[in-house]
């Protein structure tokens, strides 16, 4: 499982996401250009202390990044998804995308997906932030593929 973010507009939602990748054992891809400069001082800022633990392969741009060879599917989030996600089987080879929280992603990378999946939502809601979105998905995928990290020993009192 590998979390993938597509050109990140917000160095919030950037580092929230990279916190969360880190803290779930998940590999993540950025692809390049970011709507914010991304400079190693200012990702170690936006990851805060959990930097250190997160496996980060940055891609200079979507070319790059198809340019390697990927395993699994291409699941992306988008709004304009049929299947919502809590109907999707999810494999543990998959890598799950978030577009820019501006505009999604462009059609090229739309029709590169190998699944297009929605958040069902109460009307006349359209969309959710992309860092909750990332989070939820990424939570049902882990946990349908009995990929949840196990949880940390309370201290004893």
């Amino acid at each position: 499982m590998r979390l993938v973010l597509f050109e990140p507009d917000i160095p919030q939602n950037a580092g929230t996401l990279m916190r969360l990748a880190a803290g779930l054992g998940v590999p993540l891809d950025l692809i390049e250009p970011c709507g914010f400069v991304l400079d190693d001082r200012k990702l170690r800022r936006a990851g805060m202390d959990y930097i250190d633990q997160l496996s980060l392969v940055r891609h200079s741009s979507w070319a790059a990044y198809r340019a390697l060879p990927q395993g699994g599917r291409l699941v992306l989030l988008t709004t304009r998804g049929a299947v919502p996600y809590t109907d999707f089987a999810f494999a543990p080879d998959d890598r799950i995308m978030v577009g820019r929280e501006s505009a999604g992603v462009p059609d090229e990378v739309h029709a590169a997906a190998d699944a297009r999946l929605v958040i069902p939502l109460m009307p006349p809601a359209r969309s959710l932030n992309g860092a909750l979105s990332a989070a939820m998905v990424l939570g049902e995928a882990l946990r349908q593929t009995a990929a949840l990290p196990s949880p940390s020993p309370l201290p004893s009192p």
